[in-house]
């Protein structure tokens, strides 16, 4: 089974690293550009590109995801199935080109947490767990049919980043788990099965910025303990 994986941070190169380990055909990988960070402005690359760079898997850096050389490039790969994890949001010309689609690892229990920052936002709102979610990716954010799902504990010493590094290890294990999921049902001739999102469920992890990040001493000291290690280490809260 040919894969196209794609993802950019640290939390990604996690499930890359398990897919190679457990001899999976990682084809190529996306990610975003290098960019240029530190005092000096140096270009730095992405995580996951310094590991694919490292295990001699093909890099693709597109700026527009609907280029049409991008996208002759990444038909020319042949991909049977493309997995996305802490990626940006996808055209339908790219999630829908694999024969057997593109399929999503997201770190919350779908539907809850759909969004940008679910790791921040369960910690912020007091949630005593979490979780991560794998499911083939459709036109709505983080709606498609749900493949599978593990909890994870929020224990009350953890912050953004230990939660964190839990999710990225469980959920590296869950995506070589659907990629051995999906390639059975491709041998055996069926269509992989999906558990529909409860929609009365749903809940939002909004993108972070400096108005929800801002502390309310107004709030309660529960409150604004979850909201500190729910930004820690990054972005941070603050006050003035």
């Amino acid at each position: 089974m040919r894969i196209v994986f794609m993802g950019t941070p640290e939390f990604a190169v996690g499930s890359l690293d398990a897919l190679v380990t457990n001899h999976f055909n990682v084809v190529a990988v996306v990610t975003a550009p290098d960019k240029p960070s530190g005092r000096g402005l140096s270009m730095q690359e992405s995580s996951v590109k310094r590991f694919a760079k490292a295990h001699g898997i093909p890099v693709l850096q597109p700026t527009n995801l609907k280029d049409p050389s991008f996208l002759n490039e990444l038909k020319s790969l042949h991909a049977d199935v493309q997995i996305v994890v802490a990626f940006r949001m996808l055209p339908e010309s790219v999630w829908n080109m694999p024969t057997e689609g593109t399929f999503n690892l997201h770190a919350s229990l779908l539907p809850r947490y759909r969004g940008a920052a679910p790791i921040n936002w369960a910690i912020i709102n007091g949630e005593k767990e979490t979780g991560v979610t794998t499911f083939k990716l459709k036109h709505e954010i983080d709606t498609g049919g749900i493949v599978f799902t593990e909890r994870v504990p929020i224990l009350d010493t953890d912050n953004a980043g230990s939660l964190h590094d839990r999710l990225k290890e469980t959920g590296a294990q869950l995506i070589v788990r659907t990629a051995k999921a999906i390639e059975t049902a491709v041998k055996e001739g069926r269509t992989l099965e999906f558990k529909q999102q409860d929609e009365t469920q749903v809940s939002h992890a909004p993108k972070l910025n400096k108005d929800n990040c801002r502390i309310d001493w107004n709030k309660s000291p529960e409150q604004i303990h979850n909201l500190i290690r729910g930004l820690s280490p990054y972005p941070s809260a603050y006050c003035f």
